[in-house]
C-alpha cells in the first residue's frame, strides 16, 4: 500500500465487509513503551530538570496524548518555545533510540492475519507523524494489513476516529488503545467501542480493570483474544441471551399454526 498523506476532503466514504479496527500504535501494536518512557524521562530531566523516574511517571501516566499535548499539561507554565525544542528533541530521540530497538508484540503478526481473514477492514491512529508510521510497519512487515494511518498532523485521535467514522459509515468501529487517553477518546465518538492491551512496566502498571473503569469494554495483556471479544461486541453483550429468550418464546413447528 502507498504511504501518502491525504487530506480527508480527498477520501470519499467506502463500504467495508464487515467493520472497522482502529488501532493504536505505540504500546499497542509496537512493544516500545518501555524504551519511549526512558527516552521522555531523559528528555524531561534535561529540559525541566525533573527527577528521571518522576519524568518516567508523568509521561506514562499522560501517555496516549501526542508529547506536544504532554508538555502543555504537564509545564503549562513554561515558555512555549522551551515546549516546541523539547517535543522535537523527544521525537528524533525516539526514532533513534527507541523505534530503532523495538518491534511487535509477539501476537500480532497472527492476529491482523486472523482479523483480515475475518473480514475485519483494520486502520492506524497513532500521536506519531504517520510517515513514521508508515515506516516502521513497513519495517516489520506489518503495512500491507492497514487501510489507512493517521498521525499527529493529522488530528488528535477524536478526531482521528471521527474521519474514520466518515470514511467508513454504517458498521462496527473499534478503538484498540492502551491508554485511559485513548478510551476517552473512543468514549468521545458516537458509535465508537474501545477496547484495550493493559501494561505492566517496572514501577508502573495500567491493568483491565483500570482500562474497563475507564471506558474499555474489553481488556487484557494480550490482544490474542481480540477477534473473540470483537465478534461479541459486534453483536452486544445481550444478543445471546436475547436469543435463547426468543427460542423459548418461540412456537415449536408442532405447535405452530399449520404444522402437520
Amino acid at each position: 500500500m502507498p504511504a501518502v498523506r491525504v487530506s480527508s476532503a480527498s477520501v470519499p466514504p467506502r463500504r467495508v465487509r464487515r467493520g472497522v479496527v482502529v488501532f493504536d500504535l505505540d504500546g499497542t501494536i509496537l512493544d516500545d513503551l518501555s524504551l519511549i518512557s526512558h527516552v521522555a524521562s531523559d528528555v524531561l530531566n534535561k529540559a525541566f530538570g525533573t527527577p528521571p523516574e518522576e519524568g518516567r511517571i508523568h509521561y506514562l501516566a499522560t501517555t496516549g496524548m501526542p508529547f506536544e499535548a504532554q508538555l502543555a499539561q504537564l509545564y503549562p507554565d513554561a515558555p512555549a518555545a522551551l515546549r516546541a525544542s523539547t517535543a522535537r528533541t523527544f521525537h528524533q530521540r525516539k526514532i533513534t533510540e527507541a523505534y530503532a530497538h523495538t518491534g511487535p508484540f509477539p501476537e500480532i503478526p497472527k492476529l491482523l492475519k486472523r482479523l483480515d481473514r475475518e473480514q475485519w477492514t483494520m486502520v492506524i491512529s497513532t500521536g506519531a507523524e504517520a510517515e513514521m508510521a508508515d515506516l516502521m510497519l513497513e519495517r516489520e512487515g506489518l503495512r500491507y494489513w492497514f487501510e489507512d494511518v493517521l498521525g499527529s498532523k493529522d488530528g488528535t485521535k477524536r478526531e482521528h476516529l471521527a474521519e474514520y467514522r466518515r470514511r467508513y459509515p454504517g458498521v462496527p468501529l473499534f478503538l484498540v488503545g492502551d491508554s485511559r487517553f485513548d478510551m476517552e477518546a473512543g468514549l468521545g465518538v458516537p458509535g465508537a467501542i474501545p477496547v484495550a492491551r493493559a501494561t505492566s512496566l517496572h514501577g508502573w502498571a495500567l491493568t483491565p480493570e483500570d482500562l474497563r473503569r475507564w471506558g474499555a469494554a474489553w481488556a487484557d495483556y494480550s490482544l490474542t483474544g481480540l477477534p473473540e471479544a470483537l465478534a461479541a461486541l459486534e453483536v452486544g453483550p445481550e444478543a445471546p441471551s436475547k436469543s435463547k429468550d426468543a427460542a423459548k418464546k418461540r412456537p415449536s413447528a408442532s405447535r405452530r399454526p399449520g404444522a402437520k
